[in-house]
């Protein structure tokens, strides 16, 4: 199966679901995280789905293993920042359980996916 779209790939679209529960979640940090952890946390999940959106607009299947690879980096980055705002007490530990979860499956979703490009000859 030809992709035609990074739009078709689920991974992309439960991506941009995730990134728009973290903008909401993070609009109840503190004020003062504006510019520190609520502006790291969306950056990072902004990431996500736009490295899978680039890679898979490149030309190589190369360049869109790597991007995926970008993608991942980002999805731990997201972790970590929720993990912090979780010890601060700005993310309750059952909202910071239901992103872990997310993290967990987005991650299988972009191994599965790299996993499944094809390798150089």
């Amino acid at each position: 199966m030809k992709v035609k779209s990074y739009r078709e790939l689920r991974v992309w679209q439960q991506s941009v679901d995730f990134c728009v529960k973290v903008y909401k979640i993070t609009s109840i940090f503190p004020k003062e995280e504006l510019y520190g952890l609520t502006s790291q946390i969306r950056r990072a999940s902004v990431s996500i789905p736009s490295n899978i959106a680039e890679g898979q607009a490149r030309n190589t299947t190369g360049e869109f293993s790597q991007f995926l690879g970008i993608s991942k980096g980002s999805l731990a980055e997201v972790d970590t920042h929720l993990e912090i705002a979780k010890r601060l007490g700005f993310l309750s530990s059952e909202s910071f359980q239901l992103f872990e979860n997310e993290i967990d499956t987005i991650g299988k979703m972009l191994n599965a996916l790299q996993n499944a490009l094809p390798k150089k000859q």
